[in-house]
Formats: structure tokens, sequence, C-alpha cells
């Protein structure tokens, strides 16, 4: 039977993601430098630079720790937190049986969003800081330079195999992992926390965003997280977040893979679309009303 005692305080919830976050990260950490340490030999270990080379030989590494990470950082204080409540993970979190037409609602809902997301993308990467702040910007930039630089080599597709696997490491783990964590614990934690549920969801879309430490992608990214929080929260279920979530990763992963397979450079990727500006208006304008109807019909 399912046990019905009374929660933890969302604070106290708070708190245990925390503790377990830092446990699975330590402790799956250690799991994804033995896999990678059986893999290539202990040399690998002495010289830690190939963590940010985007070197081909190591990339196979650097997605078991990729992986791992989310594992031990996401996935697992998620889960833990669940069984520490005393429930089942799909009760607790809510995971109510989608429905078809609304899965498609968010194919379509997040198809309509890309050009808007690509002109906030583009105004966050423009931002420039004051004289005083000039040492921060420098070193943000360099952090993202870096970033984009692994997510490149990462995305290099040599054949199917591989593109499976992006699929996997990159859109599925992450839409899973991520949306239990920032979704259905932090956001389901500060719900209970503060009366105002659009509190919770941009608090917990901003954590997400930062998280992640990509600078000049943090406006976007807090957009995307925010609308992973309110499918969450209109519809009650969380595998419409998670699809929503799968469909933005892999979009990105079929598009580099399509690139490779028609030798445009990948860094042709980051260019900013060729778009009137009204197509942005538009876009905007869709993107508002799906989420009228998405609401609408979840009601």
């Amino acid at each position: 039977m399912q046990n019905t005692r009374e929660e933890n305080g969302p604070l106290v919830q708070i708190m245990m993601l925390v503790i377990y976050a830092i446990l699975g990260m330590i402790v799956f950490s250690i799991i994804g430098f033995g896999l990678v340490y059986l893999q290539y030999g202990g040399s690998i270990l002495t010289d830690m630079a190939w963590l940010s080379s985007g070197e081909a030989y190591y990339i196979a590494a650097q997605r078991i720790l990729l992986s791992t990470q989310q594992i031990g950082l996401f996935l697992v204080p998620a889960l833990l937190l669940a069984k520490t409540e005393g429930q089942k993970t799909n009760v607790f979190y809510g995971f109510k049986k989608p429905k078809i037409e609304l899965l498609l609602l968010v194919v379509v809902l997040m198809i309509c969003a890309v050009p808007l997301l690509e002109l906030v993308t583009r105004f966050n990467k423009n931002m420039v800081f004051p004289e005083s702040l000039k040492g921060v910007e420098l070193w943000m930039k360099n952090a993202e330079d870096q970033a984009m630089k692994t997510t490149l080599a990462l995305l290099k597709m040599e054949n199917i195999g591989v593109f499976i696997i992006n699929i996997g490491m990159i859109a599925l783990l992450p839409a899973i992992a991520e949306e239990l964590m920032f979704r259905g614990g932090l956001q389901r934690a500060f719900g209970r926390m503060f009366s105002n549920p659009h509190v919770a969801i941009w608090f917990s879309a901003f954590i997400f965003s930062a998280i992640h430490m990509q600078f000049y992608g943090f406006i976007p990214r807090l957009l995307l997280g925010a609308t992973f929080g309110y499918l969450y929260f209109w519809s009650g279920s969380l595998w419409y977040a998670m699809f929503g979530h799968f469909v933005n990763n892999a979009y990105a992963v079929c598009a580099a893979w399509y690139m490779q397979k028609n030798n445009i450079p990948l860094s042709e990727a980051d260019k900013t679309l060729n778009i009137a500006w009204y197509g942005y208006i538009i876009s905007a304008i869709l993107t508002f009303l799906l989420f009228r109807y998405f609401k609408t019909k979840t009601e």
C-alpha cells in the first residue's frame, strides 16, 4: 500500500536534494572515472587536460563522465527524495498518462518557439558588460568558448550508432534526470514553500539555467525552464515537461547530424537564422496562443 504519512517540509526537501546531489556527484564521479580507467588505462588519470581538449580520442571518456554526472547530480537525488518520503516516484512527482494530442501540441509549441528563442539567444550573446566588469565578461566568454568546443566535439557523429548514443546521452537522459530534479524536485518543493506558483516556476527555472554554467545562453535556457515548468504545473504530469525537454535537445542532435551528412560545418549552427522581423512576432504570438491552448486543454 502507498504510504500516506505527512511529507517533510519543503525546506527540508530542498536540503535533502542538495545533500543527495553532493553525495551522488561524488559516488558517480568515482564510477565514471573508474569506467574511464578501465577503457583507457591509468595514464588518462595522470593528465586531466583531456577533459577540456575536445580531442576525438577522448570523446568516449567525456560521454561517460557527462552521463554519470547527469545520473549522480540530478536523477539519483530526485529518486532518493521520493524514496525518503516513502512514496512511489510516479505518485510523488505526478506521472499521469499523457495524451497523444497534447504531446503533439508540445512538439508544435517547441517548433513555433524556435525563432523566438533564437532572437533571445542573439540578444543574450550580444550582452556588453560595463568597463568595471570586463574581467568577468572575459572569464564568461572563455568559459563559453570552452563549453562550445566540447559540445561541437560531442556532436561529431561518424555513424548512426554514435547518433543514437547522442540521442540517449544529450536528449533522453537529461530530459528525464533534469526534469525530475528541477521540475519534480525543486519546483514541487518551491510550490509548497511559496503561495504563488509562478515564483516556484521561475525560481526553479533560474536555478536550472544557472547550474549549466553557460552564461551566454542563460536567458533562453531560463525561458525553456519556465516553459517546462508551466507544462508541468498546468498538466500535473511530468511527462509533458520531459517530452518538451527531449524534443528541444533531440532537435539539436538531429540538426548536427543533418549538417554533417550534408557537409555543413557544425560551426555554422551557431549562426543567426535568416528570418524577417515579422517572423519573430508570428513566433511569439503562436507560442503564446499554444501555451494558452495547452493550459485550457489540461484544465
